[in-house]
């Protein structure tokens, strides 16, 4: 009994390497999903930073605005704009349905964060607005 069998020990060492070789092939596995969700979510981060360059540059929001705000169409409407620290609020107490319906094209069609929105009807042609942009 004192002398360890040499078959037990191929035995042992058989099982030893089937074992082995089967979390091997599940580590393979496992290191190929993550591989493919690393690109997805490399994919994904650059597609945040070209947004958030789109969507955060402040000079490019308030240049954009300020052309928008000069348009012949829009100087009737006596709209204010407000400065914030995170953003701009526009509004307006009283402005007529075409100079909204100018003024929400130009915005909706641009590339805003627009974080709140308010039009109120004050009769069948006026308006009023008041809008949130961020960035």
């Amino acid at each position: 009994m004192k002398n360890i069998n040499p078959l037990h020990l191929i035995v042992l060492l058989l099982v030893l390497t089937v074992f082995l070789y089967f979390k091997l092939d599940s580590a393979k596995d496992e290191l190929a999903d993550v591989k493919e969700s690393h690109q997805e979510t490399l994919h994904l981060a650059t597609q945040l930073k070209d947004l958030n360059n789109v969507y955060a540059d402040k000079k490019r929001v308030e240049k954009a605005l300020s052309i928008i705000l000069k348009q012949h169409s829009l100087r009737s409407a006596k709209i204010e704009q407000e400065q914030k620290n995170n953003g701009v609020v526009i509004s307006s107490n009283s402005m007529n349905k075409i100079a909204l319906n100018s003024l929400m094209g130009k915005l909706l069609n641009g590339s805003y964060k627009i974080h709140s929105l308010s039009i109120k009807r004050l009769s069948d042609t006026k308006v009023s607005f008041k809008m949130e942009i961020r960035w």
